[in-house]
C-alpha cells in the first residue's frame, strides 16, 4: 500500500497496466480524477458504474479543469431501455453524435461514459467520418444536392426549425438545426454561392450574427439514403427467414422509409460492421475506471436477457441477439486491458494499491433546534487547520458567508478551488458543484478540509437545473392564436356569425389573385372571406367542435344575437367595473424601494431571469410603487419561476416596514415555500414563519402573537391565515398561491383583504373566471410563457392500464438515476397499491405519501423522496401542488379519466423539471367505460405536450365544461350563441369605454375596421409562404400590426425567414397601415378603380369638415359628394403603384387636418 495525494496522484507506469486508487468519494474522487486527467497530454475516458455518478462527475470536472481549458464531454446514455419500442430524445442524440466525432482526434481532454452505454454497438468510425458536411460561406453548392445529402443523413424537413436534425427550405434560403449545434443557422445563396449564414432564433425565428463555415453531422447513428434502406433489407431478410407483410411490421415500415420508434435495436442491420466507443480511442487515450464496473456489467446484461426473451414473441418485431447489440464481458475487460488505466475505488487500500492521504470529516450537521445550530462546526473549525467551504450559488455563498460570520468564522471569498490550494489562507469560500467533502494532506503533513454545504445541512439545497435557449411561446400567442386552427373547426364572423372554417383558398377575381378563408354556414352556404378582413373573425370556443351551432346566411337570427349580447355585455362590464372601481378609487399605500438594497438582493437569484419573468418583476415593482392596490394575476406553467416574481415582491414589502402574507392550499407547499424563502433571504434580516399542520398548537399560537404585534415579517401558510384570530399589524402585500384551489368561503374571505392591500395571485392553470377577468382588463395579467431552463416538454401517452407498461416506465426511470410518482387516489387500497409495485419491480425503492397521514411522518415521507432516498412515491393528489423535485421525471396516473383538465395539467407539471425528457403515463379503464366528456379531456391534454400550456388549457377547460360558470347561467346563453373569444373581445371594449366615461358603442365593440378595396394583388404567396397555418398567422400579424413601426419589424423577419418579399406581399403591409390610419379618421370604406374612387365617412369621423368642403369648392373637377357621408373623387391611377401612392397622398391630407388637431 503507497500513499499519494489527491492533489498529485501518481501516473500509470506502463501503456497495459493498471494501478488502483482508493479514495472517499466525493470531492475527493472528482479533484483526484481531475489531476489524472491535467497530468495526460491525450484524451481520458472515464467510466462509471451508472448514470447518476457520469452525470455527477460531469458537472463536477468541468468546474475542476474549466481554468485549465480542458474540454468535459459526456457520452450520454440513449435513456431507453434494451430493446425498447421508444426512440432517444433528438437532443441526446444530438450530443452522442457530437462527441463520437470529437474522440478519434482530441488532445487533452475527458470523455465520461456510464459502463451501461459503453456496451452499446455504435455505427463504425467511416460512417461519421463520410457523412459530414461542410457549408462555407463563398463556396458552390447545388440547392438540390444538398437537400439530398440531408435526407440522406437523416434530416427532418419541415415548414418550421425548432429541434436539432430539422431544416427548412424557402426559396433560396436553407434553415437548418445541425446535430451536436448550440443554436440553427440560416444559410442564404446567391445561385450555387454562400452568400451568408447567420445564427437564428428558433422562437421568433429572427437571425443575429453570421458565422464563415457550419458543420453538419448526420441526424441518426445510422444512414437512411436508398442504399442503406436496401441493405437494410437485404441484412434482415438473411438475419430473419420469415418474412411479415403487415404495414406495421419493422421490415415493411424502413422499406416505405418510416423509421418505428425503437429502429436503434436494429442498428446492425445499416452496416456491415458495427464498431464500439472503444474503435474511436485516439492511440495514446487512458482509462479511469470508477466503481465496480463487473458487477454493472454483470447486472445489466442480466436485464437485456430477461427483456429480449421476454419480448422475442412480436413477429412483427423480431429481435436481434444481445450479442449483436452489445459487448459481452469478456469483450470489454479485454478492451480495458489494450490501455493503461486507473482504477478509482472507494474506501482502504488492499496490498497492491495506493491510499489516498485523506481523513473522514467529523459530523459537522447544523442542528436547528440547538441555540447555537453550527456549535459542532464550531468546535472541529477551533482546531481544524485550514478550511474551504462550498456553497452552490452566489446566493447560497452569501447566505452561507452570513451564517458562518455569526460564529466568527470569516472565510476569505476564492474564485476558483486552485486558487484557495495555492494560497496559505487559512479560511476560503468558493460557488462550486462538488459533493460530500474530506480532509485532504496537501504536502508534508500540511492539510485542509472541504466542507460542503451537504455536510452541513445534510442535502443539497438547489436540485440545480440546466439553462439553455428554448422554444419560446409569445404570450400573445397563447391567448389568440389563429395558427392553431384546424379544418372544420368552427370560427365566428363578426358580420355573419358562427360558420366552419373549411381552409384557405386562392381565388382569381377579374383577373386578380387574393387569398380567401373559407366558411361553411348552415345548409352548406359558403362565404369567402379576403385576408384583409382578418381581424373580422374569432375562434369559436364553447362546448365541442362538433356541436357548434352554425347560422345560417343572410337571416336576421345572429344580428339580433349579437345585438343582444352586447346589451348584456354593458351590464356585466358596468358590474365588472364597480367591483375593481373601488379598489381603484383607494389610494394605496406606494412602496417605497431602496434601489442598491434591491439590486443586493436581485442578484442573488442563482438562475438568469427569463425575458417574461423579468417582463413580470418590472410590472410587479410598477403596481407596487404606485398609489393604487396592485391586483395582477402572474399565470406562468408549473416550474417557470413564478416564485421568485413573488419573492421579489415579498423583499420590497418588507423593505418597506410591511408585512408579507404567503398563502398555498397544501402544508407541503408552505414547506417548500418557507424553506426556499428562508433560503434566498438568508442573507437579509427578515423574519419569516410557516403557519401550518406540522406546528403544535403552542407554536402556531406563539405565531400568531409574533404577526400581531409585528415581529414577523413573512408568513406563509394555508387557508389557516385566514382565520378570525389571525391579526397582522401592518400587513401590506398578499401572495395567494393557485387561487383555484381554494374552496368559496376562503375565496369571500381573500375578497374582503383585497380592498386594502397589494394582492399579487400565483397560478399555473388559471380558473376561467380568473383568467377571463385579466383578459378583459379588470386584473393586471403577467404571463410567463418561456420554459427557465432547458426543460424539454412532457411526452404523454394514454393507455389503458396494463403491467408491462407500468413497470417499463417504472424500468426507464430508475436506471437513468430518476424517480418515479404513481398517483392512486384512493387512501383504502394505496398500501396494497404500493406492496404490488415492489413485487413487481423488487429493485424499486417505494413508499407512500396521502393526506390521511400523520402530519410529521408525511413531512418525512416527502423529505426523504426530494432527497432520493425513494424512488418510487405511490401517492394521492396531495402532490398536485407544490414540491419540486427535479430528478422526478416520469408520473403514472391511475384512473386519468377521473380528473379535470386543470388538475391533469397540474398533476403532469410535477415532472419534467429538469433537462430529462420526462414522461407522464395517464392510465385509463376501456374507452367505453369512460364519460364522454373524461374522453375529450383526455385527448386534450394529450394534444397540448408544449410548455406553457396552461393558458390555452383554462380556455379549453371552459370550451369543454361550457361557459356556464364563467358569469351566470344567462350570460353563458349569450356566449354560447356568439362564441367565447367574441364575447371576451366585446367585454374588453366594453369595459375599456366605461373606463374612459364613454357609453360603449356597438361599433366600436364590434371593432369595426375600414374596408379598403384597390383592386390590387395583396396577399402572401404559396410558392412565397408554403405551410398553410404559418400563413394563416401571418396574416393575423400583419392584420394586429397598428403602427408603421411594428409593420417595418415585421417585414424585416419575412425577408430574414423568407427572402425579399414579392410585391403583391409588399403592397398588402401598406393597405394594413393605410386601413389602420383610415379606421382612426372614422373612414367606413376606401374603394378606388383605374379612374378614381370614394371615401364614405361614419357619422362620428374625425376629419375637419371645413377642409372636406374647401376640397370640394377648390377642385370640383376631381371631388363631389354622393350622399351625405360618400365623398367621390375623380383622379386617374392606372397602376397598383399609383393606387397606394394616391391613397397615402389622401390619408396623408386627411390626418393633417384631424379635428381638434
Amino acid at each position: 500500500m503507497k500513499p499519494f495525494s489527491v492533489l498529485t496522484p501518481p501516473a500509470v507506469k506502463s501503456a497495459t497496466r493498471a494501478q488502483t486508487l482508493f479514495t472517499l468519494g466525493g470531492a475527493s474522487q472528482a479533484i483526484t480524477l481531475a489531476n489524472i486527467v491535467q497530468k495526460h497530454d491525450g484524451l481520458t475516458l472515464a467510466v462509471t458504474n451508472d448514470t447518476p455518478t457520469a452525470l455527477l462527475l460531469e458537472t463536477e470536472l468541468t468546474y475542476l479543469l474549466k481554468e485549465k481549458d480542458i474540454p468535459v464531454w459526456i457520452f450520454p446514455d440513449r435513456e431507453t431501455l434494451p430493446y425498447d419500442n421508444f426512440s432517444p430524445h433528438q437532443d441526446l442524440v444530438s450530443q452522442r453524435l457530437e462527441t463520437l466525432s470529437r474522440i478519434p482526434n482530441a488532445k487533452q481532454s475527458l470523455v465520461i461514459v456510464p459502463i451501461t452505454t459503453l456496451m452499446m454497438r455504435l455505427p463504425p468510425k467511416s460512417f461519421l467520418a463520410g457523412n459530414v458536411l461542410l457549408l462555407t460561406k463563398g463556396d458552390n453548392y447545388c440547392l438540390q444536392d444538398v437537400k439530398q445529402q440531408l435526407v440522406d443523413t437523416g434530416y427532418h424537413m419541415v415548414e418550421q426549425v425548432y429541434e436539432h436534425g430539422e431544416f427548412a427550405v424557402r426559396g433560396s434560403i436553407i434553415d437548418l438545426f445541425p446535430m451536436g449545434s448550440t443554436q440553427p443557422y440560416r444559410i442564404e445563396l446567391f445561385d450555387d454561392e454562400v452568400e451568408s449564414i447567420r445564427y437564428f432564433d428558433p422562437e421568433t425565428q429572427r437571425s443575429s450574427g453570421t458565422i464563415d463555415s457550419v458543420r453538419l453531422l448526420p441526424a441518426k447513428e445510422f444512414p437512411t439514403n436508398d442504399a442503406a434502406i436496401e441493405g437494410f433489407r437485404q441484412r434482415y431478410r438473411r438475419r430473419f427467414e420469415v418474412l411479415v407483410k403487415e404495414p406495421e411490421s419493422v421490415y415493411q415500415m424502413v422499406s416505405r422509409k418510416l423509421l418505428p420508434a425503437g429502429i436503434e435495436n436494429y442498428l446492425p442491420l445499416f452496416f456491415d460492421d458495427t464498431a464500439s466507443l472503444f474503435d474511436y480511442l485516439p492511440d495514446d487515450a487512458q482509462l479511469v475506471n470508477i466503481g465496480d464496473l463487473e458487477q454493472a456489467v454483470k447486472t445489466h446484461l442480466a436485464e437485456i436477457e430477461i427483456r429480449y426473451e421476454n419480448r422475442r414473441v412480436d413477429p412483427l418485431r423480431p429481435l436481434l441477439s444481445p450479442k449483436e447489440l452489445y459487448l459481452l464481458t469478456e469483450q470489454i475487460f479485454s478492451e480495458f486491458k489494450q490501455h493503461p488505466r486507473t482504477l478509482l475505488k472507494v474506501g482502504d487500500a488492499q496490498e497492491s494499491g495506493h491510499q489516498a492521504k485523506l481523513e473522514v470529516l467529523p459530523d459537522v450537521t447544523a442542528n436547528h433546534k440547538l441555540k447555537q445550530p453550527l456549535s459542532l462546526l464550531q468546535e472541529f473549525s477551533e482546531g481544524a487547520g485550514n478550511i474551504l467551504f462550498s456553497a452552490e450559488s452566489e446566493g447560497r455563498r452569501e447566505a452561507l458567508f452570513e451564517l458562518l460570520s455569526k460564529i466568527d468564522i470569516k472565510p476569505k471569498l476564492f474564485a476558483h478551488f486552485d486558487d484557495f490550494v495555492l494560497s496559505n489562507a487559512k479560511l476560503g469560500l468558493i460557488v462550486s458543484p462538488l459533493s460530500k467533502g474530506c480532509i485532504v494532506e496537501k504536502s508534508r503533513g500540511a492539510k485542509f478540509s472541504i466542507i460542503c454545504e451537504t455536510e452541513l445541512f445534510g442535502h443539497k439545497i438547489s436540485q440545480k437545473r440546466r439553462r439553455d435557449k428554448q422554444r419560446q411561446i409569445s404570450s400573445d400567442a397563447l391567448v389568440k392564436n389563429l395558427a392553431e386552427l384546424k379544418v372544420g373547426q368552427p370560427i365566428v364572423h363578426l358580420d355573419h356569425g358562427v360558420a366552419r372554417y373549411m381552409g384557405l383558398e386562392t381565388l382569381d377575381t377579374g383577373g386578380l389573385i387574393a387569398e380567401y378563408l373559407m366558411l361553411e354556414y348552415s345548409g352548406g352556404d359558403k362565404l369567402y372571406v379576403p385576408v384583409s378582413s382578418l381581424h373580422l373573425i374569432s375562434r369559436y370556443s364553447v362546448g365541442p367542435d362538433e356541436e357548434a351551432n352554425l347560422n345560417k346566411l343572410g337571416n336576421e337570427t345572429w344580428a339580433k344575437a349579437k345585438r343582444k349580447a352586447v346589451e348584456k355585455i354593458r351590464d356585466v362590464a358596468a358590474e365588472l367595473l364597480d367591483v375593481y372601481a373601488r379598489r381603484q378609487a383607494r389610494p394605496g399605500d406606494a412602496c417605497k424601494v431602496i434601489e442598491e438594497e434591491y439590486a443586493q438582493f436581485a442578484n442573488s437569484f442563482p438562475f438568469e431571469e427569463t425575458v417574461d419573468q423579468e417582463t413580470s418583476i418590472n410590472a410587479v415593482m410598477t403596481d407596487m410603487c404606485s398609489p393604487i392596490a396592485m391586483d395582477r394575476l402572474v399565470c406562468g406553467d408549473v416550474g417557470f419561476g413564478k416564485t421568485e416574481v413573488a419573492m421579489r415582491a415579498a423583499f420590497v414589502a418588507v423593505n418597506d416596514g410591511k408585512q408579507v402574507a404567503i398563502l398555498v392550499p397544501t402544508t407541503l407547499l408552505a414547506q417548500q415555500h418557507y424553506e426556499n424563502f428562508k433560503d434566498r433571504f438568508a442573507d437579509w434580516p427578515v423574519k419569516i414563519e410557516v403557519m401550518s399542520r406540522f406546528k403544535t398548537a403552542k407554536e402556531q399560537k406563539h405565531v400568531m402573537e409574533e404577526l400581531a404585534n409585528g415581529k414577523v415579517d413573512i408568513v406563509i401558510g394555508t387557508h389557516k391565515l385566514l382565520q378570525s384570530d389571525a391579526k397582522f399589524e401592518n400587513l401590506g402585500l398578499l401572495v395567494i398561491d393557485e387561487e383555484h384551489r381554494f374552496g368559496v368561503r376562503q375565496k369571500e374571505k381573500i375578497k374582503a383583504l383585497r380592498a386594502n392591500v397589494d394582492i399579487l395571485t400565483l397560478t399555473a392553470t388559471p380558473i376561467p373566471r380568473t383568467l377571463n377577468m385579466a383578459m378583459s382588463g379588470m386584473r393586471d395579467l403577467s404571463i410567463i410563457a418561456t420554459p427557465p431552463a432547458k426543460r424539454l416538454s412532457v411526452k404523454t401517452f394514454i393507455r389503458e392500464y396494463d403491467d408491462t407498461t407500468v413497470i417499463e416506465a417504472l424500468q426507464r426511470e430508475i436506471l437513468r438515476g430518476g424517480q418515479v410518482y404513481f398517483l392512486h387516489n384512493n387512501v383504502e387500497s394505496i398500501e396494497k397499491r404500493a406492496s404490488e409495485l415492489s413485487e413487481l419491480l423488487p429493485e424499486a425503492r417505494v413508499v407512500t405519501a396521502h393526506g390521511q397521514m400523520r402530519e410529521r411522518e408525511l413531512e418525512k415521507v416527502m423529505s426523504d423522496f426530494y432527497h432520493q432516498k425513494f424512488n418510487v412515491l405511490v401517492c394521492t393528489t396531495i402532490i398536485e401542488t407544490g414540491i419540486d423535485v427535479p430528478s422526478a421525471n416520469t408520473i403514472i396516473i391511475e384512473r386519468a379519466d377521473k380528473f379535470g383538465l386543470a388538475q391533469l395539467h397540474q398533476l403532469r407539471g410535477r415532472v419534467g423539471r429538469s433537462h430529462h425528457q420526462a414522461y407522464a403515463y395517464l392510465m385509463t379503464p376501456h374507452p367505453k367505460r369512460m364519460t364522454k366528456d373524461s374522453v375529450k379531456r383526455l385527448e386534450a391534454i394529450g394534444a397540448l405536450e408544449d410548455l406553457g400550456a396552461g393558458f390555452l388549457l383554462a380556455t379549453q377547460d371552459l370550451e369543454i365544461r361550457g361557459a356556464g360558470e364563467l358569469l351566470g347561467d344567462e350570460q353563458s346563453g349569450h356566449i354560447s350563441k356568439i362564441g367565447f373569444t367574441l364575447y371576451m373581445e366585446m367585454l374588453e371594449d366594453a369595459v375599456k369605454s366605461l373606463k374612459e366615461g364613454k357609453e360603449p358603442s356597438l361599433d366600436q365593440m364590434l371593432r369595426h375596421q375600414c374596408e379598403i378595396e384597390l383592386r390590387i394583388p395583396a396577399l402572401l404567396p404559396d410558392d412565397f409562404v408554403h405551410d398553410v397555418n404559418i400563413r394563416l398567422s401571418l396574416y393575423k400579424r400583419i392584420a394586429n400590426c397598428e403602427t408603421e413601426q411594428a409593420l417595418d419589424e415585421l417585414r424585416v423577419e419575412l425577408i430574414d425567414r423568407f427572402g425579399l418579399l414579392p410585391d403583391a406581399t409588399k403592397n398588402l403591409m401598406e393597405l394594413t397601415l393605410y386601413k389602420h390610419q383610415a379606421t382612426a379618421l372614422g373612414i367606413k370604406k376606401l374603394e378606388m378603380h383605374a379612374k378614381g374612387g370614394s371615401l364614405e365617412f361614419n357619422d362620428d369621423h374625425k376629419v375637419d369638415p371645413g377642409f372636406i368642403i374647401g376640397l370640394l369648392q377648390s377642385q370640383p373637377q376631381n371631388y363631389r359628394m354622393d350622399g351625405p357621408s360618400k365623398l367621390k373623387f375623380i383622379i386617374p391611377a392606372e397602376s397598383y403603384s399609383d393606387r397606394l401612392a394616391l391613397v397615402k397622398l389622401l390619408l396623408g391630407q386627411l390626418s393633417q387636418h384631424r379635428l381638434g388637431e
